[in-house]
């Protein structure tokens, strides 16, 4: 190494489910850091009916616990969730959630959890409640049970907590010190949710790899605070490989509301793979472009998952990948029905202004389009976006034609 000297320290903590790797190379006096790190929950649990095991999955974290969750799926939970505790000690006190992960809202469960002597706060629910009980878990410094009755996001894994004003407008994202306890999937729930819910989670973890690749590339740091592991890497490129052999065959599963093999391995790409691949892998250009896209109201519309899909298309014009590559994702997005034009994205009429409206918000100051292995411009992404419409439209097309051509011959 002329005259350096390397140390290798290895870290693996089982409680908080973290792993580092902390590497001290010196040069000629001077010393460059790299760690990697990878993180996730304590436990992940997903199968069928988990929900009425939720008594034996939590036994050991307290005995006083609150349960926040909407008016909707406290009649879908409730029962299931007490009859698990029915010959137990253990006191339930349910909180219905006001319907935004807001700081008054925040306080206003801290209180309970305070007034309950709460030793663990459960969240049973979507992505603002999960947020929201993650949260009060922290400033109380109690434990945290996520209970995620659908499969939009990979949210439920992570550390993190987004906090909007009363009003629904995004204020800040929290990075939590600590991971959920527990995360418990009940796959049947979910399997009963509607299908775009599960198609939206897909959107999701499309971006997982590409994203990670494009951090690894350019050794960026993830958002443990750490440089991506080859272990966060496989698991990102696991959870597309995943979502191409499963993702078909698990939408039809759900639109008849049954539980099949596809669906439970869908269900844990979208939460586990594409939760552990995104913190621990790292994020870049395609959630940055999702963030542009909410500027315009036409696409308000869209779940989260769906704008990120077309922000990954985006990314991989951005990087000029290989076209059979690009080829490849927007023939799954087609297959599973999420947006590959603009039109889709709801946007009827493209105007310039418009796009390079989305394009500057991209590129704004720490957003993580700054972790492409490469300079990034607001006029890239603009020509980006014009392109992914082109090619989401020429193959929307073939596709269509094929049909029609293979319906004729039938």
């Amino acid at each position: 190494m002329g005259g350096g000297s390397l140390s290798l320290n290895i870290v693996f903590s089982t409680k908080f489910a973290i792993i580092i790797i902390i590497c001290h190379i010196k040069i000629r006096g001077m010393v460059y850091i790299m760690t990697r790190m990878i993180i996730g929950p304590e436990k992940y649990i997903q199968g069928s009916g988990e929900l009425q095991r939720i008594k034996e999955h939590t036994a050991s974290l307290g005995k006083n616990f609150l349960v926040i969750v909407s008016s909707n799926g406290l009649a879908r939970t409730k029962e299931i969730i007490e009859q698990s505790f029915a010959d137990s000690s253990v006191s339930l006190i349910f909180e219905i959630f006001n319907g935004e992960c807001c700081w008054s809202e925040i306080e206003r469960l801290r209180k309970k959890a305070k007034d309950y002597h709460s030793d663990v706060v459960i969240g049973v629910g979507g992505g603002k409640i999960l947020d929201t009980a993650r949260a009060v878990a922290h400033y109380e410094n109690i434990s945290a049970v996520i209970v995620p009755t659908i499969a939009s996001t990979d949210s439920p894994t992570s550390a993190v907590a987004v906090v909007y004003t009363e009003a629904g407008v995004f204020s800040e994202c929290l990075l939590l010190p600590r991971h959920p306890k527990l995360v418990l999937v009940d796959s049947a729930i979910v399997a009963n949710a509607p299908a775009r819910f599960l198609v939206s989670g897909m959107g999701d973890a499309l971006s997982t790899y590409f994203e990670a690749r494009a951090s690894m590339r350019s050794n960026a740091l993830n958002t443990a605070g750490g440089k991506p592991t080859k272990a966060a890497l496989a698991i990102a490129r696991l959870c597309y490989d995943t979502l191409l052999e499963d993702g078909l065959k698990a939408k039809l599963a759900v639109q008849k509301q049954v539980l099949t093999k596809a669906v439970e391995n869908i269900i844990e790409a979208n939460i586990y793979l594409s939760g552990i691949g995104f913190e621990s892998g790292g994020l870049a250009a395609a959630h940055s472009i999702h963030n542009g896209f909410t500027v315009l109201p036409q696409c308000h519309h869209l779940y989260h998952g769906e704008k990120v899909a077309f922000g990954t298309i985006v990314q991989l014009m951005l990087e000029n990948s290989p076209l059979a590559e690009i080829e490849e994702v927007i023939r799954f997005c087609i297959s599973v029905g999420l947006p590959t034009t603009l039109r889709q994205m709801g946007i009827e009429e493209v105007k310039a202004d418009e796009i390079k409206q989305i394009a500057e918000t991209a590129c704004a100051e720490g957003e993580t389009i700054y972790h492409m292995p490469f300079e990034v411009t607001s006029e890239d992404v603009y020509a980006a976006i014009i392109s992914a419409d082109e090619i989401g439209a020429l193959l929307e097309t073939a596709i269509a034609v094929n049909s029609h051509k293979e319906q004729g011959n039938w």
